[in-house]
């Protein structure tokens, strides 16, 4: 609804939640979606598992390199 337009203070005193509560769920659900932009850390859920895939990929992959290229040599 804070996406569509109503105010957080607006939906606190209908649904009775502190206006600070949705304003946090919102900026989580954006940070959880990757939609909070100009954030170095605002990558989406997706996008940290698939960074910490790969970083932990390269870190296996670069000693095997050194192998091959010590066996080559």
């Amino acid at each position: 609804m804070v996406r569509a337009g109503r105010l957080a203070e607006d939906l606190a005193r209908e649904f009775e939640p502190a206006a600070q509560s949705i304003g946090a769920w919102v900026a989580a659900g954006d940070k959880q979606e990757g939609r909070q932009e100009g954030m170095t850390s605002g990558l989406a859920t997706a996008e940290r598992d698939e960074l910490a895939q790969l970083r932990w990929e390269n870190k296996q992959l670069r000693p095997e390199r050194d192998i091959l290229s010590n066996a080559a040599a």
